[in-house]
């Protein structure tokens, strides 16, 4: 399985309040299988969801692999949500998914919708991963690599790199769960 696949359950309204056959939702759908919503509806009209009835109604029933534990997908047009992810890249690239994981992983999921929205798939311009970094690592290669300084090994034991490294939070530096994200 790739690490980039997210996946869905589509609900209906209309069957949920029915408590009919459907009221539990599609089949797990992997978002990446598909080009084009219409070939989800495809795939929920074989499932015997009626889009044009009963079923026109839809939302995210349950999802997996997507890095946000606080939005109420019962409010979420499936359609919608898909057309944003085909936009940002991410269902076909695996760099994108990771930043996307570690930009909501600082910023949450609405922000990095609504910066799809507004930037389309270049959305993740001037954002950039520095994985499995700690405070510590960015402020010593900010000092020994970035600035080009020459400091001398005998002073390596009098700078706090982990501060300085802190102190770059004020210029778009986040700690996320696998390391630092900058966001310009």
């Amino acid at each position: 399985m790739q690490n980039n696949t997210i996946s869905v359950v589509i609900g209906s309204w209309g069957s949920y309040n029915e408590c009919n056959e459907r009221a539990l939702g599609s089949k797990w759908l992997d978002l990446s299988d598909y080009s084009e919503w219409e070939e989800i509806e495809e795939e929920l009209t074989k499932q015997g969801f009626k889009l044009n009835g009963i079923d026109e109604e839809l939302f995210i029933q349950d999802i997996e692999n997507f890095p946000d534990r606080h939005t109420n997908w019962d409010y979420v047009h499936p359609k919608s949500f898909f057309e944003l992810l085909k936009t940002s890249g991410i269902l076909d690239d695996e760099y994108k998914f990771k930043i996307m994981e570690a930009y909501i992983d600082v910023m949450g999921a609405d922000s990095f919708l609504d910066r799809v929205r507004d930037k389309g798939d270049n959305w993740d311009d001037d954002i950039y991963l520095y994985p499995d970094s700690s405070w510590y690592d960015l402020g010593y290669q900010f000092i020994h690599e970035s600035y080009c300084n020459q400091i001398p090994d005998f002073l390596d034991n009098y700078i706090d790199y982990e501060r300085y490294g802190e102190e770059l939070r004020f210029d778009g530096f986040h700690e996320y769960d696998g390391g630092i994200i900058e966001i310009r």
